[in-house]
């Protein structure tokens, strides 16, 4: 029950101990008794102090499953009595861990890179409309396709136990990479004599797949492993077929973000083939959702608003087009063939066998 201490109500707890301060009375009991592991010292090295140097003793014991009611405390700390439970589902390390979160989440701090200045726009150079279409139409894509690598990650952040802090904290790089590639994309459409183009169903339809999968690691295996990954390799050759050295900076600095998240979302699955209590049921929902993933990619990418705009760049214009088909078709084959590797990766090497994306697009 509250009680007044003065004009104030308050807590039968901070009554009571204003009281004893106002007597000349301290409480010390959180600096006399805590139970928490006393003592730790890390040596800073040139490069600072990394989350992973301060993963000492009792500190650097990352549960296997955490107590949904203890809030917001940090891994630990000595717990106080009634928490209040914050509605945290993802309680278990195997349901969200990587081995390498830590890693790349310092990482991506010494690579964060600025939309704004680091994009030398006033070198742009006018291009033919041909060209210019082509891009923009590639740019508009893109920036739907980082809506969504922004917004799943955002969607599963807070319902991951804070246990876990080193995922959180690299998902939350991943949410800013990601805003900052939709604004590069987004401005590379209205900056240079162009526009915004068209956005697909198809395309629509294997986002909303993505932000709609029951489970995280089903998102994390449908966007970073198979989605993320096949824009990480079309990265590539947009870097290889951009028509201007700005449009090429673009592709090289998006793409060093991308490979975090994609390399992120490989050992997670791995991690998680590896450590689910139900190893069959695990392999079966990967598979269910890489498969239907697999066939909503193709959809997605199998159209004219995807194919023929990297025809009209592979070959310099509307009218290299049919010469063009060659290299946007090894675009695709490699686009599949780096989804092979990180499946082997991540332990699911029988995607080679179930995979319903066509080695060979029929052009």
């Amino acid at each position: 029950m509250a009680r007044k201490f003065g004009e104030t109500e308050m807590a039968p707890r901070t009554a009571a101990y204003f009281e004893k301060l106002s007597q000349g009375k301290f409480d010390l009991d959180w600096f006399e008794n805590t139970k928490t592991e006393w003592g730790v010292r890390v040596q800073p090295t040139k490069r600072g102090v990394l989350l992973n140097d301060i993963n000492v003793g009792s500190y650097g014991e990352v549960p296997e499953h955490s107590l949904p009611g203890t809030g917001m405390a940090p891994r630990g700390a000595e717990l106080d009595a009634d928490l209040p439970s914050l509605g945290y589902r993802l309680n278990n390390k195997y349901e969200v861990w990587s081995v390498n979160a830590a890693s790349l989440y310092e990482e991506a701090k010494t690579r964060q890179w600025n939309a704004t200045t680091d994009i030398p726009w006033h070198e742009l150079r006018q291009l033919p409309e041909d060209l210019e279409r082509a891009m923009c139409q590639v740019c508009t894509l893109l920036t739907e396709v980082e809506f969504i690598a922004a917004d799943l990650p955002a969607k599963w952040m807070h319902q991951i136990h804070q246990n876990y802090h080193e995922v959180k904290c690299f998902l939350a790089s991943q949410v800013i990479d990601e805003a900052r590639h939709l604004e590069v994309f987004r401005k590379r459409a209205l900056v240079n004599g162009g526009g915004l183009m068209r956005a697909t169903k198809e395309a629509e339809d294997a986002l909303q797949a993505i932000i709609e999968a029951p489970t995280y690691s089903m998102a994390s295996s449908f966007m970073h492993v198979l989605g993320e990954g096949m824009v990480l390799s079309l990265f590539r050759a947009g870097e290889l077929i951009g028509k201007t050295d700005v449009d090429k900076r673009i592709f090289r600095m998006c793409m060093q973000d991308e490979a975090r998240h994609v390399s992120y979302g490989t050992m997670h699955l791995k991690y998680y083939l590896e450590n689910h209590p139900n190893p069959r049921a695990a392999r079966e929902e990967v598979n269910h959702i890489l498969s239907k993933g697999e066939g909503m990619m193709l959809a997605m990418f199998g159209v004219p608003e995807f194919l023929e705009p990297l025809m009209i760049l592979a070959g310099g214009g509307i009218e290299g087009m049919k010469d063009a088909k060659p290299a946007v078709g090894g675009i695709w084959q490699k686009m599949v063939h780096e989804y092979f590797g990180r499946c082997d990766r991540a332990g699911v090497s029988e995607r080679r066998q179930l995979c319903r994306l066509p080695a060979q697009l029929p052009m």
